[in-house]
């Protein structure tokens, strides 16, 4: 094994056992903090797949941003910070069967691809791909209508959590 892929091994189990933490703590604190070690997790990944503008999007909207505001708006709040309702649904083994057999769905599929192990193509010396990406998202021929979509989508999350926390009188 490479130092690569011994690198990339540290970090996924890292991320999935934070992800796991994430929805698994009581404290709406800790898991916020979890979630941050979980993004964390997905910009190394990015930086050992070379997309190093990623990797820099991931921190500084998603920890920076995102991850903070929602630590602020957990502690802001006047609610209790730890759940004391019961932590699992009554479907829940149904949902840990399904996963599991998605799972294994998946797990089948890629062992049987026989493409998996081609390396992929290397880009063109004279090609930006931080240029192009930046074009697809205003291209009216690519990616601009779900790119508004999603910001309208944020916009309404964004409403609808002022109105939530709005204080009635």
């Amino acid at each position: 094994m490479t130092p690569i892929e011994i690198i990339f091994l540290i970090t996924a189990v890292i991320t999935l056992g934070a992800a796991v933490m994430v929805v698994t703590v009581r404290n709406l604190v800790h898991a916020a903090l979890w979630l941050i070690l979980t993004l964390f997790g997905v910009a190394v990944t990015f930086v050992l797949l070379n997309a190093s503008f990623f990797a820099v999007i991931q921190v500084v909207i998603y920890i920076g941003a995102i991850a903070i505001l929602m630590i602020f708006a957990i502690m802001l709040t006047r609610y209790v910070l730890q759940d004391t309702g019961p932590q699992f649904n009554p479907g829940w083994l149904l949902a840990a069967i399904v996963s599991l057999v998605l799972f294994g769905g998946l797990l089948w599929m890629f062992s049987s691809w026989t493409d998996l192990s081609t390396a992929l193509p290397q880009f063109p010396q004279n090609v930006d791909p931080l240029t192009q990406l930046g074009e697809a998202l205003v291209s009216p021929n690519a990616f601009v209508l779900p790119f508004e979509v999603a910001s309208v989508l944020l916009l309404a999350a964004l409403i609808g959590a002022i109105m939530i926390a709005w204080e009635r009188r």
